[in-house]
């Protein structure tokens, strides 16, 4: 028999990470929650198949993993990878963990056998441009759903939980991502891609149109500067028109660098901090993982001009709104090494006042433990950041 109280993860494709940010911060946060006792459930989408359907279970540094395989592919295998979560989860004691509200029609089922289930509601997806009509709906039908159907709904930035309250859900409570605080890093991780420290600016994102991709390309080409531009991310351009127009966009360019999605930790914290500036052009989105990261690698910022990015990095840092104002923003970097040097300690600032994982993973400890409590409707007792009307944890 399990002692002490227990937590289900679900949303993710599982641990240990190597697709994004939600699996990052999972698997940060399931080892904290075990190490402060609690019995950890981490579901973990497999492979698709007939053959492979079956769920099988195993333990990673003592937490349980669910490993749920598909029979569909794509998209379908996404909704019934997190159906069949939720079918699962049903038999399991504990508090449920949602990240994303992509499929949040299944979650109603969780509430309706008296779950108890806290919903991070990411951000606003159904207004990305990527997707079409039909999917734009289907999104904007389970975020309201998730909102309103959850037991607590977490929003990990104040303008997503502005936007749940447009959308008459004014329970949010709001507690961001963490990053660990880079002050270190060997350089040596720079010279397997030929760089140099402080000799390039990188961006790290998906190569999406809403992350201006193809932006800072022209921005850097344009810029005419001495150094390099890194990207980080995976780039097809068999599968993706957009890829191929990123690719189009750089040309032959001997300045610019595409060298994939790197999911070892080090390597990637290295490469942060040893750039010029960490770019970032997401558009859309609350606090964006990437950007909270680079901030705790000590990053001077380039970011796209819009409120979230804004109230993640703060006011120092400098923001672009086309590709003029981003090209000026490169060269003010490269030619301000004082500038630079006052951005590196802005971030570092900035971290530690609310982005360190201690903060982030206690605030959802502390909620994790008020609703087993049974009191999740009851006010959080945590000091405000804000005169708004949800709460910061």
């Amino acid at each position: 028999m399990l002692k002490g109280n227990s937590i289900n993860i679900l949303g993710t494709r599982g641990i240990p990470a190597a697709h994004g940010g939600f699996e990052s911060f999972i698997e940060r946060f399931a080892l904290y929650m075990k190490d402060s006792g609690w019995n950890v459930v981490v579901y973990c989408q497999g492979e698709e198949g007939l053959l492979k359907s079956k769920c099988r279970t195993d333990e990673w540094h003592g937490i349980t993993r669910v490993h749920i395989s598909t029979r569909s592919r794509n998209a379908l295998a996404t909704m019934e990878f997190d159906l069949r979560c939720v079918l699962d989860v049903l038999n399991r004691p504990g508090v449920d963990l949602v990240l994303g509200y992509n499929t949040a029609l299944f979650n109603i089922l969780e509430r309706v056998f008296g779950r108890t289930v806290l919903m991070n509601m990411d951000g606003i997806e159904w207004k990305r441009g990527k997707w079409g009509r039909a999917a734009k709906l289907w999104f904007w039908l389970n975020e309201w759903m998730g909102a309103h159907f959850c037991s607590i709904p977490i929003a990990d930035h104040p303008e997503i939980a502005t936007h749940l309250a447009s959308r008459g859900c004014r329970r949010s409570v709001v507690i961001p991502y963490g990053a660990d605080e880079i002050s270190d890093a060997a350089p040596t991780a720079l010279a397997q891609y030929g760089l140099e420290p402080k000799r390039y600016f990188i961006s790290i994102a998906r190569i999406e149109s809403e992350n201006s991709i193809i932006e800072i390309i022209r921005s850097f080409i344009a810029a005419r500067l001495d150094c390099s531009l890194v990207i980080l991310g995976n780039i097809n351009p068999q599968t993706s028109s957009y890829h191929a127009k990123v690719l189009e966009a750089a040309g032959e360019h001997p300045s610019i660098r595409f060298l994939g999605a790197i999911y070892k930790r080090e390597v990637v914290a290295a490469l942060r901090h040893h750039s010029l500036a960490y770019v970032h052009g997401h558009q859309v989105g609350g606090t964006n993982p990437s950007l909270v990261e680079s901030l705790g690698a000590g990053c001077a910022v380039i970011a796209h001009d819009n409120c979230f990015n804004r109230w993640t990095a703060g006011e120092d840092h400098l923001y672009f709104r086309d590709e003029n104002e981003c090209a000026a923003s490169m060269r003010i970097i490269y030619e301000n090494p004082q500038l630079r040097a006052k951005l590196i300690e802005s971030s570092r600032c900035r971290h530690r006042e609310k982005f360190t994982f201690e903060r982030i993973h206690s605030a959802y400890r502390a909620l994790a433990e008020k609703v087993v409590a049974k009191d999740a409707r009851a006010p959080i007792s945590i000091v405000t950041e804000s005169n708004r009307e949800f709460d910061f944890l």
